[in-house]
Parts: structure tokens; C-alpha cells; sequence
């Protein structure tokens, strides 16, 4: 995939307000011009690709820029005058390294070949580095490889009059004969740290520079080489001010400021520190002992931060041009169409109404926590899939696919593993997100998802003529309740997955207050998501122990650093999609597809005699589309009066036996069985239902991820443009 990409800041937007295109390209030059997005997906079986050209003051040529993502995460301490002073030292912490094959700082103030730092060697041993004022550099290792995944206790000593280095590292658990165990003694044949004026770090030599992966617990500077006695004491985990308070430089607790970018210092001089790239919070310590599990009631437990080198939460791109989005644009899908010669992407973004108002009687609620929890996902290149059960369909990578496998500065989903293996806890919406763009197509499908296969929808509303605002997942976490009440009729897209606690309580109090929710997809409301109150641009998810996914949560990692609530599925926590929805995520699969609904005899119940005028009572609903060949599949969902659905809900179609690739989810499990994925599982089915809310309320939900993708088949004349349309029209009635 050739270089010319961007992004956007705010991702959604009102009329009046300004938004920032940044833009990086190798081309000399591109155009950029603001266009209506309505359908993405070019298969010639549908309406193919199709926007409109929106006259805009920004529609014009503009000089093209390489701008570089760098990921990685560390700590930076603006220099001080304190540390210019230093000259014999103790560098202390706690280490759990996660990988090994090159050198890594742990905390270093290093200039030019000047300075110290505290090191992993190319083997994982730990290390001294010294560079004196002359650029002179000396290395001093113990040799010994610390184990991964497991904590030390770490530390060297510098005497500037003797010239001599101590290293020591200590498993926490000890055990006979250990090969990680390690004191060392040597004398330097260079002079002590030259002084720089540069920045101190920590998980990094310089920014961006032999980035460390693994976690951190209290690292403390001081400035005088401890006695051995005294390192013992810190080991065994004496606080610093006891064991030599009047040496004590720097000690940072990162117990404090969880949910901040800041490592605070309780030493003398105050040297916090910012923190880059977004490194995993409120993660166990050394210290953990298991017996609390949310780092709010064991903050001293609590102190490790685990960095990544792969880790990203901006860009930080220079803006190449910003918008004011004129008072008269309609509310829509929108992107800067921007072009060089044959290059060419679309980056999207979303205009609501202005502030208050609505301007259809239905909204579109663009499921932008679900795009951004897959923003740039990179399965494809970390499942094995040539296991059984993962899909029966030759695998057809987009191209951004393989452009994203080459270029790992810009950052992962929630649904891929850092370099050292562990999972992603944390996205971000500053930096191009590859996956989010109207002709992007799935690698397991060959067809469009997320943002692309939700045009499909956008494109049905413009076809059939029905007048629809788009609103946001971020503008319902926002404003709760009050921007879904003007609306007649909310619909999702085809697959909300990710939802906060303040989007749920928004929806639910729509609903109960006489709203009408058209749930068109599968798989949603299911995960517990938050957004970062101080940055928006970041969501945050802990995969806990339970739901289906790609990993699971390590023990004690399962409240949200940003907002400290518990993570994984809503289910757990009492609020399951079946609440909501009437159904819930109960199978997933991928194959050739051809499935449909055949209709139950709840759609026979005259509460549900609107939905199938028009249908035949022994029509197959949906055998058919542009996603899979069917408008059943990919996630699907079912009705379960045991998980929450409303006892008065009617069942009204259901699709039949799927194949052996369509898999129940793990949270149904109780035992793992030969018959695990043998068609014919009951639980393998997706359920279309209808449901009464109080105040005149309803909702209306299909259970499937693919069901929008069969909208415009047969020229939009086909059964599942027929329900949609019936439905929709009775709900804004």
C-alpha cells in the first residue's frame, strides 16, 4: 500500500466546530476534498462505491509531507539541576523483563555517550553503562540472563573516588543454586558520568531509544554509592527516606496518578516525570499478594507500570490543514478524500447535528468505540489459521492488512498481543487507523466490516429516501440520554460492541422512556469499554477472565486503570446485551454463508404482524447478500430469558443449522466436549426478536453482523430491505 494516509481530530463533529486533517504522504503533492460517504463495498453484485463531492474551502492541492508515528512507551524527566550534580550513584527497582535479544534501558540519563544507564544486555542480564565527559564508554554486566516474566529486585552502585561498579539482581522468588542470582564487582578504566543536560528516562537510554518491554516497580536514584547493607535493606523493601534519606535523589511511585500521564516523585527535588505511548496502569507490583484484585483498595500493590515497545497513543502529527464544518452540512458519513497521482485514501469522520437538535426523526448510532477497539487490527498475522473451526474461506488480506504488517508504529487494537506476547489494553484514535475507511475489506470475510460494512446501511436510508442523523458512540457517552430523546428511532450498525457504562445507561433510560432501538447486527453491547476521562481520544478494555476473545486478562489486571471499574463483559456484571437487545452474543463463524431466517410462530403474533407484511409465512428470510452470501453470520446472536431477554419478548424469526465453523462462546461453557462445534448446537443460531418498552417504546433486533450487508440485493427489493423498511417506518409512525 503506497504512502498517502491521515487522520482527524475530533473524530466527530457539529456543525460550527473546527476539525484538523493531518496528512502524511511521500508524493510531492496531493489534493484533498470533503466528501458524503455512502457505500464503500465495489463488488459489482451490489451498488459499488458511491460519494458525493461536497463543496468545501479546503477542497484544493496542498504540499505533501512525510510524518513519521514512533511508537513505544517511556518515561521522560526534564533535567534538573540536581542530576548535573551527580557523580557517584545507586540506580534501584524492581524489574519484570519481557523479552530479551537486545539492550533495553531501565532508567538511564544519557546524552551523546555521556552519562549512565541501568541496562538489560543483549542476553538479559543487568547491566551498567557509564559514558564520561570525554565520550568514553564503558559497559559492566553480570552475565546472567534475569527469567522473563518474573520479578527481580535490581541495583547498581557507582563510587566516583574508587571508580568501582556493584551490580546486584535478586529474584523475589529465590531458589537454590539460581541461575538469575547475581552480584558483580568491577573497576571502571574510565572517568564517572559525564554531565548532561539532557533528559532522564526511564524504559528508555533516550526517547525512542533502546525501549525496554516488561514492568517497573519504584525505581529510585541516589545520589552517593550505598553501602551493600543498605542495598540489602532495599531489597527487603525498607523505604528509601530510612535507608538513606539524605543521598535520595529521585524515588517515583507509580501507585499514584493511575489514570494520569504523570510518574510522580516523592523524592526532594519533585522530578515527575511524563509519561509516552501509554504503558499499561494499574498492574500488580512485586509486591502483589493476591488478596485484593482492584488496585483502588491496594495502591501500594499496585506500583508497576508494564511498557511496551509497541505502544502508542498519539502520532503526533503536525495538522496539514482544518476545517470550520459549515452551519448548513447535513449530518453524515463523511472523509477528506485525499489523492496523489494513483494514490488515493479516504479519512472518515462523522458530523452530527448541531448541539440539541435533531434534524430527522431517526438517528444512525455510529458504533466508533467498536472501530476503534479494532483500529488497525493485525490478527491475521498472530492466529494460527490453518486450526480447525476458524474459517472454511480462503483468507484474502486487504491491503492495508499487509501494509499494517509492515509497519507496526501505528499501534494495535485491543485485539492484538505486544512483541512480548502479552495483550493490548489500550487504542487510540490519533494516528491513521487503516481498517476504518469505506472500501476497507475484513481478511476473514473478503467483504467490508466495521465502518465500510455499516455503509451499507447509510446507503439503504439514501436510497429509500428516509432522513436520518448520524450521531456517535462518543456524543452517547457524552450526553447520555438527552441526545438519543429527540429521535423517534435509533438504529446501530452492525456490530456495537463496545459500550461504557454511561452508553448503557443513556440507551437504557431512552428506552424506558418510550424510545424504539433498531438493532441491526450482532454482537453488541457486550464488552465494558471506557474512555479516558482526561483524553479522549483513548479507549481502554480489560478482557478479565471471562467472554470471547483473543486473550485473557492476567490475574490482577481486570479494573480499568482510566476509570477503576472492573472490566470484562457486561454479562458479568449484570447488565448483558440480552437487556438491552433481547439477545446476546451466543456464536461466531465464517464460511461460505447461504444461511437465512426461517420465521417462528411469534411473528405470527399480532404485535409482530408490521414487521412481515409483505413476507411469506414460509419464506426464507435472507439467504442471501453481499457479506458471506447470507444476511446471517460472522457474530451472531441469541434470545435467552435466563441472560435477561424480557419475558414478553417475542421470538420472531431464527436462522438453522450452521456448520462445524461457527463456534459457541466461551461464557456458555462449562466443559470442553468432542461436540463442541457439531451442527446442530442450539445455542449456534441467530434470533431475530421484537419487544415492547414502557412509554411506547420498542425494540427490534436481528442478531447478526452481516444483515445490512443484504440490503441493496435484488436492487434493494429483496425480504430483508422489505423488514427493515417496515419496521422503521412503523417506529417513526
Amino acid at each position: 500500500m503506497p504512502e498517502l494516509t491521515g487522520y482527524t481530530d475530533p473524530l466527530s463533529v457539529s456543525p460550527g466546530q473546527t476539525i484538523r486533517f493531518f496528512v502524511s504522504t511521500e508524493a510531492p503533492a496531493y489534493e484533498a476534498a470533503i466528501v458524503r460517504l455512502l457505500h464503500g463495498d465495489t463488488d459489482p453484485a451490489g451498488p459499488g462505491f458511491r460519494e458525493r463531492l461536497v463543496e468545501a474551502s479546503v477542497n484544493r492541492s496542498y504540499a505533501g509531507r512525510k510524518q513519521a508515528a514512533r511508537a513505544g512507551s517511556f518515561i521522560i524527566v526534564s533535567h534538573h539541576p540536581s542530576l548535573a550534580r551527580l557523580s557517584s550513584l545507586t540506580v534501584q527497582a524492581w524489574i519484570s523483563p519481557s523479552a530479551r535479544g537486545r539492550r533495553q534501558a531501565i532508567l538511564a540519563k544519557w546524552s551523546a555517550g555521556r552519562g549512565f544507564a541501568l541496562a538489560l544486555d543483549e542476553e538479559g542480564g543487568l547491566a551498567l553503562d557509564i559514558g564520561d565527559a570525554d565520550g568514553n564508554t564503558q559497559r559492566v554486566s553480570t552475565g546472567r540472563p534475569l527469567r522473563l516474566h518474573e520479578w527481580h529486585f535490581v541495583a547498581a552502585a557507582y563510587d566516583a573516588r574508587s571508580h568501582q561498579v556493584r551490580l546486584y539482581q535478586r529474584p523475589v522468588r529465590r531458589w537454590p543454586n539460581d541461575g538469575a542470582e547475581a552480584t558483580l564487582r568491577a573497576n571502571l578504566k574510565i572517568g564517572g558520568p559525564g554531565a548532561t543536560g539532557g533528559p532522564l528516562t526511564i524504559a528508555a537510554l533516550e526517547p525512542w531509544r533502546e525501549l525496554y518491554n516488561g514492568r517497573i516497580d519504584r525505581p529510585r536514584l541516589f545520589s552517593a554509592a550505598l553501602a551493600e547493607g543498605q542495598i540489602e535493606a532495599l531489597a527487603r523493601g525498607e523505604a528509601p527516606e530510612q535507608v538513606a534519606a539524605q543521598e535520595l535523589a529521585a524515588a517515583w511511585d507509580f501507585a499514584r496518578e493511575i489514570s494520569s500521564a504523570r510518574a510522580r516523585d516523592s523524592g526532594p527535588s519533585g522530578l515527575h516525570g511524563e509519561i509516552l505511548n501509554l504503558p499499561a496502569r494499574a498492574v500488580p507490583g512485586y509486591n502483589w499478594t493476591g488478596e485484593e484484585c482492584d488496585f483502588r483498595r491496594a495502591p501500594a500493590q499496585y506500583g508497576a507500570i508494564h511498557f511496551h515497545d509497541d505502544d502508542l497513543e498519539d502520532a503526533r502529527w503536525e495538522p496539514d490543514f482544518e476545517w470550520v464544518v459549515p452551519q448548513s452540512l447535513a449530518s453524515g458519513v463523511y472523509a477528506a478524500r485525499l489523492r496523489a497521482s494513483a494514490l488515493e485514501d479516504h479519512v472518515p469522520f462523522f458530523v452530527r447535528p448541531p448541539r440539541g437538535r435533531a434534524t430527522a426523526a431517526a438517528a444512525f448510532l455510529a458504533p466508533t468505540l467498536t472501530y476503534l477497539a479494532y483500529a488497525n487490527e493485525r490478527l491475521q498475522h498472530t492466529v494460527d489459521l490453518g486450526q480447525p473451526g476458524v474459517t472454511g474461506r480462503p483468507i484474502t488480506p486487504d491491503p492495508s492488512d499487509r501494509y499494517l504488517a509492515e509497519h507496526p508504529e501505528l499501534g494495535l487494537s485491543v485485539y492484538d498481543y505486544h512483541t512480548d506476547g502479552s495483550g493490548s489494553f489500550y487504542s487510540t484514535r490519533r494516528r491513521p487507523i487503516l481498517n476504518m475507511r469505506p472500501k476497507y475489506r475484513m481478511w476473514l470475510t473478503g467483504a467490508p466490516r466495521g465502518l465500510s460494512a455499516d455503509l451499507y446501511l447509510i446507503d439503504w436510508l439514501d436510497h429509500q429516501g428516509l432522513a436520518c442523523d448520524v450521531i456517535t458512540d462518543e456524543d452517547l457517552h457524552g450526553e447520555g440520554a438527552e441526545l438519543l430523546r429527540p429521535y423517534k428511532a435509533v438504529l446501530t450498525g452492525g456490530h456495537p460492541e463496545y459500550y461504557t457504562a454511561a452508553m448503557l445507561d443513556g440507551m437504557e433510560q431512552y428506552l424506558n422512556g418510550g424510545g424504539r432501538l433498531m438493532y441491526l447486527g450482532g454482537n453488541g453491547f457486550y464488552w465494558v469499554t471506557t474512555i479516558h476521562p482526561d483524553r479522549p481520544h483513548i479507549i481502554e478494555l480489560r478482557r478479565g477472565v471471562g467472554g470471547t476473545g483473543p486473550y485473557k486478562g492476567e490475574p490482577g489486571e481486570g479494573h480499568h486503570s482510566t476509570t477503576g471499574e472492573p472490566g470484562g463483559i457486561w454479562r458479568y456484571r449484570g447488565r448483558g446485551p440480552n437487556r438491552v437487545a433481547g439477545i446476546g452474543f451466543t456464536a461466531m463463524g465464517w464460511d461460505s454463508g447461504g444461511y437465512g431466517y426461517r420465521r417462528r410462530p411469534g411473528s405470527f403474533d399480532e404485535r409482530a404482524g408490521f414487521i412481515f407484511e409483505g413476507i411469506g409465512a414460509e419464506e426464507v428470510i435472507g439467504d442471501f447478500g453481499l457479506v458471506m452470501n447470507s444476511a446471517v453470520g460472522d457474530e451472531i446472536d441469541r434470545m435467552d430469558l435466563a441472560l435477561g431477554s424480557p419475558p414478553h419478548t417475542l421470538l420472531v424469526a431464527s436462522s438453522e443449522v450452521h456448520s462445524s465453523y461457527y463456534s459457541p462462546v466461551i461464557e456458555d461453557l462449562t466443559q470442553v466436549t468432542p461436540s463442541l462445534t457439531k451442527p446442530g448446537n442450539p445455542n449456534v443460531r441467530a434470533d431475530m426478536v421484537y419487544f415492547e418498552t414502557p412509554g411506547g417504546g420498542a425494540v427490534f433486533s436481528v442478531g447478526s453482523i452481516n444483515w445490512c450487508g443484504s440490503l441493496s440485493h435484488n436492487g434493494y427489493k429483496n425480504n430483508v430491505s422489505r423488514i427493515t423498511e417496515n419496521v422503521l417506518r412503523r417506529f417513526l409512525g
